[in-house]
């Protein structure tokens, strides 16, 4: 028995590989995607270290009500600016107004009766001279003008205190500044204690920033920081009359350090800052420097982050920390490393699938 074998055809062969071969899919947009590489500078001394800090008002008022009642009327809303003694919040004081004018009303009857006694001790004092009356009688008469007098003196107090009761209920600035929060509406029902909104002097910012224990340092003349979120960042700005607050924290073994800001126009309380002051004693040695360009730089609100390309030519977003600007770059203190490629155009970054 003769067996034939039959060679497969060139088109068999070619379905063949198709299966057996890896399948290779080019990632859309990938080719097109201009990239730059992350390059190292010189060295930065280790003298020098940065510390993260936020903007805070040195004067700062969480307003609440002395009384309880309800919310009538709202007078002001979040990013307002009012001056001091202006009217903010408004409470339903019927009760209270009622209790002043009865109050009032007691004043008045108790001075009738002081009139009426006053006038019963002369007639008294009169018929005692000519001996009609006992001292007796007279001292009874001066002790019912003088209860009637001490009477008067009480209401009034009590008065008194129903008028400043009665003002509790409007509730006023403090100092001129800007609305910041306000957590209620009309209708909620106030508490005492309970916040009702927050005021802030935009006038007198400044900066704190915490510091290791161990790397608080002994001068802080040469402190400089930088407001990266500001719209009129213009780099690297020295801080002037900077203080060590005398506490470090038991639990985080760490102190605060704090300096007035100049007139900035822009800067609100919240902002992101970034200190830069000397390392403690005893750092030697260099850090590397990364460097990636300005327009890499995705950013969203106080995050930042720079798109890395990997060998396939997949972007990635990851979030990075950064330093000083240089010219059309800016140094990256964390999140990449030398030699990585990232995306010069984050939108088109963007849309690669």
């Amino acid at each position: 028995m003769t067996t034939t074998w039959k060679l497969p055809s060139t088109a068999a062969l070619l379905c063949a590989a198709c299966l057996f071969s890896p399948l290779v899919t080019p990632v859309a947009g990938a080719a097109a995607l201009a990239t730059a590489v992350v390059q190292g500078g010189a060295a930065q001394r280790a003298d020098l270290q940065s510390v993260d800090g936020v903007v805070e008002p040195v004067r700062q008022a969480t307003l609440a009500s002395q009384v309880a009642g309800a919310i009538v009327q709202l007078s002001v809303k979040v990013g307002d600016t009012v001056r001091a003694g202006q009217e903010l919040v408004r409470l339903d004081a019927r009760a209270a107004s009622q209790n002043a004018q009865a109050s009032a009303a007691q004043v008045d009857a108790a001075r009738a009766s002081l009139t009426v006694a006053g006038k019963d001790y002369e007639r008294q004092q009169q018929l005692l001279h000519k001996q009609y009356i006992s001292q007796a009688a007279l001292e009874r008469s001066q002790a019912q003008f003088d209860a009637a007098k001490a009477q008067v003196q009480a209401l009034e107090a009590q008065s008194q205190a129903a008028q400043t009761q009665q003002r509790f209920y409007v509730v006023q600035a403090p100092f001129a500044g800007v609305v910041s929060e306000v957590p209620v509406a009309v209708g909620d029902m106030a508490m005492p204690g309970r916040p009702l909104l927050t005021l802030h002097d935009p006038s007198a910012l400044r900066v704190t920033a915490t510091v290791a224990q161990s790397a608080v340092p002994r001068s802080l003349d040469t402190l400089q920081f930088e407001l990266p979120g500001w719209s009129g960042a213009s780099g690297l700005m020295n801080a002037s009359g900077a203080t060590v607050l005398p506490l470090v924290d038991a639990a985080t073994h760490s102190a605060q350090i704090r300096f007035k800001l100049p007139a900035l126009t822009g800067v609100v309380p919240g902002m992101f800052a970034r200190v830069w002051l000397p390392a403690a004693a005893g750092a030697a040695g260099s850090t590397p420097r990364l460097f990636v360009p300005t327009a890499a730089v995705v950013r969203r609100a106080e995050l930042a982050a720079v798109y890395v390309v990997d060998a396939q030519g997949r972007p990635a977003l990851r979030q990075v920390r950064l330093g000083r600007v240089q010219g059309d770059r800016v140094e990256v203190l964390s999140g990449v490393r030398a030699g990585d490629k990232v995306a010069t155009d984050p939108q088109a970054a963007a849309q690669v699938r």
